[in-house]
């Protein structure tokens, strides 16, 4: 047994590239695993710096020189987000005030729905276990007011951070895009000399990354304005509200679908019942998600597709436990760098071994 586990080493780590590639790995990993919560304003800029680049490419192609295309750049992405803030952010705080203010109705209009099954369905449903899970409910509210009480409370601290995030993030953007040639180069002196097979990793993880994050984030905005207008044409209250929770979704593969169809079929019921109205809401948010993952989704993440569906939902629950929200954000990209590593690890065999 002992002889297979040496033969085994030797074969896997008898590569000095091999070495030099699970140190970067290693140390990679516990940077982002203990220091996860100082890196977030650089882990924000370094997805806005692959999101911006390729127009900063494209300026600098132009004759711009790099640190006029950034600026040029940046200036444009502010003015989005700004118009954003301005524009969609205060109707859809509205209208999550507004379904605050419903859900009392919407809970004693299921309440009551609840409340006659067992006379419909006495064989399966138990008036007992109603009254048991609509006193939970009445309960976890009571605490949920409470909750909002000492969050608003902690939220001052929360928007300090805030604002120190506003100043430090486009700053840092700037500087990634500006400085990009350098601080690579900056990365390679600290790096191993025989990194020629972590070089290959990240080359083509490097390239995952930049259509990951593009494609993303036009998939976020795609089906939030698809989903906007469905909504808005069969007139479904909080139509907008829904609509960027469903756009933001798309961050969790699979999961974020399911979670956010929840909030979609609760309005829906709570608006019309089961008449026909909400079956044809339920027919155009079924399209909206069908197009989403066969046609959107292949085109925009043709590698990703390759992943297993299994594989996907195991990352997004792995890595989003090590590194929370940014794990879920970049579970497809690290089960891909996890993909790559395998395949691209030596497994030579020593010359003496072979016949």
């Amino acid at each position: 047994m002992l002889a297979l586990l040496i033969q085994w080493y030797r074969r896997r780590f008898s590569d000095p590239q091999a070495i030099a590639l699970l140190i970067i790995l290693v140390a990679a990993f516990c940077i982002l695993f203990f220091f996860n919560g100082l890196l977030a304003p650089l882990l924000v800029a370094l997805v806005l710096a692959y999101l911006l680049e390729w127009p900063t490419i494209r300026l600098e192609r132009m004759g711009c020189s790099r640190t006029w295309a950034t600026s040029i750049v940046l200036t444009i992405f502010a003015g989005i987000l700004l118009l954003m803030v301005l524009v969609v952010a205060p109707v859809a705080w509205q209208q999550g005030i507004n379904l605050t203010r419903d859900m009392p109705n919407m809970l004693n209009k299921l309440y009551n729905f609840a409340a006659g099954l067992p006379k419909r369905f006495p064989a399966l449903v138990d008036a007992g276990i109603i009254d048991i899970i609509a006193e939970n409910l009445r309960s976890r509210l009571t605490g949920l007011g409470e909750s909002l009480v000492k969050y608003s409370l902690a939220s001052l601290v929360g928007l300090m951070t805030l604002a120190i995030y506003l100043v430090l993030v486009p700053l840092m953007v700037f500087f990634l895009l500006k400085d990009k040639e350098q601080m690579l180069n900056a990365v390679r002196r600290v790096l191993p000399r025989n990194r020629g097979l972590a070089g290959q990793v990240w080359s083509e993880m490097n390239q995952q990354i930049t259509n990951y994050i593009r494609g993303k984030v036009l998939e976020m905005v795609v089906v939030g304005i698809a989903t906007w207008i469905g909504f808005l044409a069969i007139g479904l209250n909080y139509s907008l509200l829904l609509a960027v929770l469903v756009g933001f979704s798309v961050l969790i593969p699979y999961i974020g679908a399911m979670v956010v169809t929840i909030p979609v079929i609760c309005v829906g019921l709570f608006q019309w019942g089961l008449g026909s109205d909400f079956w044809t809401m339920i027919i155009v948010y079924l399209i909206i998600q069908a197009l989403d993952g066969n046609l959107l989704v292949p085109v925009l993440f043709s590698e990703a597709v390759n992943l297993h569906p299994l594989v996907i939902i195991l990352s997004v629950v792995i890595f989003g436990g090590l590194w929370g929200f940014w794990g879920v954000f970049f579970a497809i990209p690290l089960a891909t760098l996890v993909k790559a590593v395998v395949h691209a690890w030596p497994d030579g065999m020593l010359v003496e071994e072979e016949p």
